[in-house]
């Protein structure tokens, strides 16, 4: 990560407080909002909800500077995939949302519990898993994957399971892989460089522009899972953005 200098840190500190103070009152805003649309359709539903998303991504652009271009949007199929991302940040959790069609997370369970946020998920009806559960949480995403990408919902993964800082590595869990090979769906590998600027664990934002490249889909019809993941690791690794904007 890049140095900066004391004014530039405390001015990206202080432009960090407004978008935070303001993120917290529209998440709780919409926390409310989502618990009385739960009559709605779930494409409704995720229509509405996840304004959340385009408005904090909107207001961290004018407030942190913090901006984003996407590249491969050629590559998007009209039909449901599996979508395969690195995981650096929470910065790609809300962007996804608008970047790609409606789409289901994966995620840990143990989110739903958070105040507010979590609440607003659920209704969207994510994948919830208990990561200690093994093979029945990997059984779990079948099923569920199964039934929500035939009802036209893409599935997003981060198959590294957790964010990780960029310039480190780990694991590509095998999930989504999994999921892809039981179903037959393709897969769309994406890489991104969000960490850059919105690290994890961390309150400043940094200002600067954010990468997103989408890949060719990956046919896995035939394809076994390892073969599959190593398909989708291979190609993010090779494509991750390297700090390509900073204006700190």
């Amino acid at each position: 990560m890049a140095k900066h200098s004391t004014s530039a840190t405390v001015l990206a500190f202080l432009r960090s407080v407004i978008w935070w103070i303001l993120g917290f009152i529209t998440t709780v805003i919409y926390a409310i909002l989502a618990q009385f649309l739960i009559v709605l359709p779930l494409r409704l539903r995720y229509r509405i909800i996840t304004t959340w998303g385009r408005f904090n991504i909107w207001t961290l652009r004018w407030i942190c500077g913090v901006r984003y271009r996407v590249e491969g949007r050629e590559n998007l199929p009209d039909s449901a995939v599996i979508l395969l991302s690195n995981h650096q940040s929470t910065w790609e959790t809300l962007a996804y949302t608008f970047i790609f069609p409606p789409q289901i997370w994966v995620l840990k369970k143990s989110l739903l519990r958070l105040p507010f946020f979590g609440w607003g998920i659920a209704v969207l009806k994510p994948i919830a898993i208990d990561r200690s559960a093994g093979s029945t949480a990997v059984e779990q995403v079948v099923e569920q994957g199964r039934e929500r990408l035939k009802s036209g919902f893409w599935v997003v993964l981060f198959p590294e399971g957790t964010r990780v800082a960029p310039g480190k590595k780990k694991r590509y869990k095998m999930g989504g892989a999994i999921l892809a090979a039981e179903t037959g769906y393709p897969v769309v590998p994406v890489a991104h460089n969000a960490g850059y600027f919105w690290p994890r664990h961390t309150f400043i934002k940094w200002p600067g522009e954010i990468v997103v490249r989408i890949g060719p889909v990956i046919e896995t019809s035939g394809l076994s899972a390892d073969v599959i993941n190593i398909k989708a690791e291979t190609w993010i690794r090779a494509h991750l953005p390297d700090k390509e904007s900073d204006n700190a």
